[in-house]
C-alpha cells in the first residue's frame, strides 16, 4: 500500500486507510512514538498505563463528587 506526503496547514503528513486503523484498534486522537529504525519510518503506538488512567479517574470522581451523585439520581 502506498501513501503520499500532503500538506495540512503548515506541516506535511500522510493519510492512513481506515482499514489498517481498524486492524490495529487504532482512531483519530490517538499518539504515536515516531522512530527512524535502519532507514525506515516506525509509528509506535503510546502505550498508556492502566493505573496513570485510574488515578486520573480516581482524581476526577473525586472533584466532580457531587454532581456525579446528583447525576446519578
Amino acid at each position: 500500500m502506498n501513501a503520499t506526503i500532503r500538506k495540512i496547514g503548515n506541516s506535511e503528513g500522510i493519510i492512513i486507510p481506515k482499514e489498517i486503523l481498524d486492524r490495529m484498534g487504532l482512531k483519530a486522537g490517538d499518539t504515536f512514538e515516531i522512530r527512524e529504525e535502519n532507514g525506515n519510518i516506525a509509528l509506535i503506538p503510546e502505550q498508556v498505563d492502566l493505573a496513570e488512567q485510574l488515578k486520573a479517574a480516581r482524581l476526577g470522581m473525586e472533584k466532580y463528587r457531587v454532581a456525579l451523585k446528583e447525576l446519578a439520581k
